[in-house]
């Protein structure tokens, strides 16, 4: 597979990260490595952690971060255990942390992936093939209510119960092999007026088995925990998401990390001890232009934050 990812907010992450030649930074999210790159280049004595867990990802780095190969080191590993590879590669803090939390192009546009509503494929959307949990696990396996709550709460599907209700029908049949399979299933059990709705009527359901097969929202949780403490003092992180869940996880663990105290309002003094970890750069997200987004419409939904790791006494 070769990939051919472009990187959404680019300029505006690398002025987010801050980049010092000598830092040490972390792509948590290597995906078509276009914003390691960029990262990479403004080093010179620094390093450049990237981690991914699709082998195809790291094969196509090997290539493209070949003139910089010199200042990264690449990471098969879940980005929720970016501490761990922190360690291993014998650091004790990052200066920069960055996360873009899109589906790498390529995973969406090759049809083997088992990624894509419009080409057919056997059920898989697994992000690292060596997982054992599958897109058809879940279509086939899940119970009809597990399968309803996955779609309504991933994917934000008003029609959850009639399509999780279709798929069990479906599946008593015989086994739902494909994607194109799967989405003839899900038009089937729309009502009219959503089949005439300018989004493609498969697109949320396929979300939300993507996030539930790969565990997306929990590595999200796990990952902005940890990324915090692995920042050095005056470190930045930066993440962009393209999913309104996702976009909520985030936006509660920078406000968390920057809250400090938790003591009711009415106590005279502080009895918590708690103080604030980081700063918000920026109170409200920073949005794609409208040149972007012309130019690459998967732009349109991005959102990227960022906040500051402030000194600890």
């Amino acid at each position: 597979m070769e990939f051919q990812h472009e990187s959404i907010l680019l300029d505006a992450c690398l002025q987010a990260l801050a980049i010092r030649p000598d830092g040490v930074y972390i792509d948590a999210t290597l995906g078509g490595a276009g914003h390691s790159l960029h990262i990479a280049t403004r080093l010179t004595t620094g390093r450049l952690l990237c981690i991914d867990r699709d082998d195809e990802a790291l094969q196509n780095a090997e290539t493209r971060l070949a003139p910089v190969r010199d200042r990264v080191s690449l990471n098969k590993s879940d980005f929720r255990e970016l501490d761990r590879v922190l360690a291993a590669n014998g650091f004790a803090a990052a200066d920069g942390i960055l996360f873009d939390l899109g589906v790498s192009s390529p995973q969406l546009d090759h049809a083997e992936r088992g990624f894509s509503y419009m080409q057919d494929a056997p059920l898989d959307m697994r992000m690292d093939r060596q997982q054992r949990l599958t897109a058809y696990d879940v279509v086939n396996g899940w119970s009809r209510e597990d399968i309803r709550k996955i779609l309504f709460e991933y994917g934000e599907e008003r029609y959850a119960p009639l399509i999780a209700a279709a798929v069990e029908r479906r599946r008593q049949q015989k086994p739902i092999e494909t994607t194109l399979e799967l989405v003839d299933v899900i038009r089937g059990a729309m009502p009219p007026k959503a089949l005439r709705e300018k989004q493609h009527p498969a697109k949320r359901s396929f979300q939300a088995i993507r996030i539930a097969v790969n565990d997306e929202l929990g590595a999200v949780r796990e990952a902005m925990e940890k990324a915090v403490a692995c920042l050095a003092p005056g470190g930045r992180l930066a993440v962009i998401t393209f999913h309104s869940l996702e976009d909520r996880i985030v936006k509660t663990a920078f406000a968390q990390a920057a809250q400090g105290c938790t003591c009711p309002k009415d106590f005279p003094v502080c009895v918590c001890g708690k103080k604030p970890l980081v700063r918000l750069v920026s109170r409200k997200p920073i949005l794609p232009d409208e040149k972007e987004v012309e130019g690459n419409p998967r732009a349109r939904s991005a959102k990227l934050r960022v906040c500051e790791k402030l000194p600890q006494e």
